[in-house]
């Protein structure tokens, strides 16, 4: 059972963290959208904004054990990892703006499905580019 837990322990440190940034994500814009009535583009913005901080810390330390912060580490990880979120928040903010602004569909419902799409890109990137 170690060997296994030892084997998918990124995965699962990543499941883990990306359920908690999914559940900052959503919450966030449910408080921005739903209770302030920012516009659902904003919303999406500004959840994806704090988000992604979240994720950059959780991602760097516990899910790739990423230690340093020797300028040359940061020089890279830091561009890479925002430039692939700000690729993942097109495609999250596409995908708010088509579904809830001109289809009319349930934002919270839209929000969700857009998560998966979002953790799924966004995991391929950080093991593949980001934090290798």
């Amino acid at each position: 059972m170690k060997s296994i837990l030892e084997k998918y322990k990124s995965v699962l440190m990543y499941l883990f963290f990306g359920v908690c940034t999914t559940g900052i994500n959503v919450a966030s814009y449910w408080l921005f959208y739903t209770f302030l009535g920012l516009s659902n583009v904003v919303s999406t913005i500004l959840s994806w904004v704090i988000s992604v901080l979240f994720a950059y810390i959780t991602n760097k330390l516990w899910v790739f054990e990423s230690r340093s912060f020797d300028k040359q580490v940061l020089s890279h990880e830091i561009p890479t990892f925002f430039g692939a979120r700000l690729l993942s928040g097109v495609i999250d903010l596409g995908i708010m703006f088509v579904f809830v602004d001109i289809l009319f569909s349930p934002a919270m419902v839209v929000k969700f499905i857009s998560n998966v799409f979002v953790v799924i890109f966004n995991y391929i990137a950080s093991k593949l580019v980001i934090f290798k």
